[in-house]
């Protein structure tokens, strides 16, 4: 357990759609707590996941579990390494677009009825602005993590890339990944009810509202570029090691990957 101050608190623009969690940095170490359900559970366990897949170390930000203490309240949450080098700032699509353009990604993005037009208009301005390539590729990457893992909060305002203060850029880590698995027990999927009805009623944010037709539209024009090789012996020691949470809690999690392995198992490859 980490003891954290006021002077401790961290906010940017990358809020989330359902509110501000609670977000501290101290020594290098970034840490935040729950909000609306298990972010945190979620955010450990996609996240050691990934480092069982085609990703390199870098590709992603790894989470562990901390318990934070704040004001009296002991908050159940995460740690990450401070990925940033001196000189680099992450930034939004969205905030560039608007620097850049004095409009809205978002609302331009859904101004156009295609979705497969969408997805390019996203790719090549991030593209166009930036000066990076394969910037479809990383797209990719995204929504296959988002599709397997239920992550409903990927708009513009949680696609970032990493700028300099020479005005160079580079893609972003993939983080921000504590709306998956169903995390949010306090307004969208109660802990009573149906997995499987949470599961079918969850929508994506970023070009439409299916992860699936994100996904499929991003293979045809990007081709796969990210495969799974954990197990579902990997699946449960990672949840046997989270014991601040609930049984209950990790059972549901456990479950939901289980089913999501099984429908997704075109994205696993033998390690």
């Amino acid at each position: 357990m980490i003891t954290l101050f006021e002077q401790d608190v961290k906010t940017n623009d990358r809020q989330s759609s359902k509110g501000n969690q609670l977000k501290w940095e101290t020594n290098g170490i970034w840490y935040k707590a729950d909000y609306t359900g298990y972010e945190g559970l979620a955010e450990y366990v996609i996240s050691h996941l990934l480092t069982k897949s085609t990703l390199l170390e870098e590709e992603y930000v790894l989470y562990d579990l901390e318990q934070i203490r704040y004001k009296k309240i002991i908050y159940n949450g995460v740690k990450s390494c401070n990925f940033l080098k001196k000189g680099w700032q992450i930034i939004t699509l969205e905030r560039l677009f608007q620097n850049f353009f004095d409009e809205s990604l978002y609302a331009s993005i859904y101004k156009i009825k295609d979705y497969r037009e969408r997805l390019l208009f996203l790719v090549n301005q991030a593209e166009r602005i930036t000066g990076l390539k394969d910037f479809g590729i990383y797209m990719n990457k995204l929504f296959t993590v988002d599709a397997f893992f239920f992550n409903e909060d990927r708009h513009t305002h949680n696609i970032a890339v990493l700028m300099n203060e020479n005005g160079e850029f580079m893609v972003c880590p993939i983080f921000d990944n504590g709306a998956g698995v169903l995390s949010d027990t306090t307004m969208d999927y109660p802990l009573e009810g149906d997995i499987y009805e949470h599961m079918s009623s969850v929508k994506a944010k970023t070009i439409c509202d299916d992860f699936d037709e994100q996904l499929d539209i991003s293979e045809a024009l990007y081709k796969g570029n990210l495969k799974f090789y954990f197990t579902k012996k990997d699946v449960r020691n990672l949840l046997d090691a989270a014991d601040i949470y609930s049984a209950e809690i990790r059972t549901r999690v456990e479950n939901i990957i289980y089913a999501q392995m099984e429908k997704y198992q075109y994205l696993f490859v033998k390690e």
